[in-house]
């Protein structure tokens, strides 16, 4: 792979990473950002063995890797692990009923995401993972917590995760792959229908009964 098709590649993915990079630790962050822009690429083209040297030399460059060493956290180590892990599936293509790296529903990536990373095991519909969660305002949004639209003529018929800064990451419809979007996009602002919270305090409780 060429160094121009490196930069093809992290440029079309900087977007996404932009919208969660202020939140999370930066020691953590920078190894995580390299190893999924690493499988960005490598989901293009077969790797090459300076592709991770142009990828290092590329954000260095751009001073991206400089941005990423002097934010800092205050967000919970749970949390961020979360939107961590599903930003690593990025790429992902919608499968309906899917609820593994084969492919998602929107469900089914929220689901995978809170059972992988929290131990968390939620209902299987958006709808039902609505119901089994805390309203919260919109206002009051942090990474990690839930977004849902109408999409389906239906209140609660997409789910997405939040990822701050107005973004979230879902797995869109048929078609599509898990990516990063804006709430303020016109289609999203008119469809919102609500902000939960996932307590996570008790994630070993499905294994006292």
């Amino acid at each position: 792979m060429g160094k121009s098709e490196v930069k093809r590649v992290i440029v079309q993915t900087e977007y996404e990473y932009r919208a969660f990079l202020p939140h999370y630790n930066s020691k953590v962050m920078k190894f995580r950002h390299l190893l999924i822009v690493c499988c960005m690429v490598s989901a293009h083209a077969a790797p090459s063995s300076s592709t991770s040297d142009d990828l290092e030399i590329y954000l260095s460059d751009n001073g991206f890797i400089n941005k990423i060493s002097k934010v800092s956290q205050n967000v919970g180590n749970k949390a961020s692990d979360l939107v961590l892990n599903a930003m690593g599936f990025l790429g992902v293509p919608y499968r309906r009923g899917g609820s593994d790296d084969n492919g998602f529903d929107c469900s089914g990536f929220v689901l995978s995401m809170y059972e992988q990373t929290l131990g968390k095991v939620l209902p299987r519909s958006a709808r039902e993972q609505a119901d089994a969660t805390e309203k919260i305002d919109k206002k009051d949004l942090q990474p990690g917590d839930l977004v849902f639209f109408n999409t389906m003529r239906q209140t609660f018929s997409h789910v997405g995760i939040y990822v701050g800064d107005n973004k979230f990451i879902h797995s869109p419809r048929p078609g599509k792959q898990v990516k990063v979007e804006d709430m303020r996009q016109s289609y999203w602002l008119s469809r919102f229908t609500g902000a939960r919270r996932v307590d996570n305090s008790s994630n070993s409780d499905n294994s006292k009964n």
